[in-house]
């Protein structure tokens, strides 16, 4: 069985994100590293997948409405359409080698959308599927979205998993592109938080099982780690 690490980096810009991602991919696709698992929080930040509109990105506000609350723009590069990050909301960055057994994209997110339904049912939560769609979803409205990048059977971009997120900062886009659903969060379903760290816990427990993986560490949240 294989292991994965899994590192806990507290909140970490969407930039400095990015650039950790496309150097632990580089490294597991040389296979100087193995399967490592990122959980983190961004600032308030928007970001714009690949299958948003290019001349009409669902963004509903103005920069300068955007640049009052503090929230940058980003082009990802990954799957999926306009999406929102912030604090109370676990990011989770897998950076998997797929082969030699698991190189079926569709399987790949049907198994991320695994973990973070288990995950809800940990804290009482009943979330499900909507076919057609991706993430998880509780009585029509996104619990957690997923745009994924998988470069030549690596992944990196994952998921994300509102806990306690400021869901007002949803109505300035269209979020993953979809007019006619809403956003939830586990603070707003249980009508308090539930702690961050024992929601981490759970997805890394839920992913190891679902992946087959082995959990070779839990982590620190330390800006140190951003570095190894």
């Amino acid at each position: 069985m294989r292991s994965l690490q899994v590192r806990r980096l507290g909140q970490v810009s969407y930039g400095e994100a990015l650039s950790l991602q496309n150097q632990l991919a580089d490294d597991r696709r040389a296979g100087r590293i193995g399967d490592v698992l990122l959980l983190l929080e961004h600032p308030p930040v928007i970001t714009i997948g690949v299958r948003s509109p290019a001349t009409t990105p669902h963004i509903l506000a103005p920069p300068e409405a955007l640049a009052a609350c503090g929230i940058e723009v980003f082009e990802a590069g990954r799957g999926g359409d306009v999406t929102y990050h912030g604090p109370g909301q676990v990011v989770g960055y897998p950076i998997l080698d797929l082969k030699p057994d698991r190189c079926d994209v569709h399987r790949y997110v049907r198994d991320l959308e695994e973990v973070m339904i288990c995950t809800a049912d940990d804290f009482g939560v009943r979330a499900s599927r909507i076919p057609g769609l991706t993430g998880a979803w509780v009585e029509g409205e996104k619990l957690a979205a997923i745009g994924v990048r998988i470069s030549r059977w690596i992944t990196s971009h994952g998921f994300a998993f509102n806990v306690a997120t400021n869901l007002d900062h949803f109505n300035f886009i269209v979020p993953c592109g979809i007019r006619d659903r809403g956003v939830t969060s586990l603070a707003r379903l249980l009508g308090q938080p539930p702690d961050m760290a024992d929601v981490q816990d759970a997805l890394s427990r839920h992913f190891c099982r679902v992946f087959d993986l082995s959990l070779a560490s839990l982590g620190t949240p330390a800006a140190a780690a951003i570095t190894e």
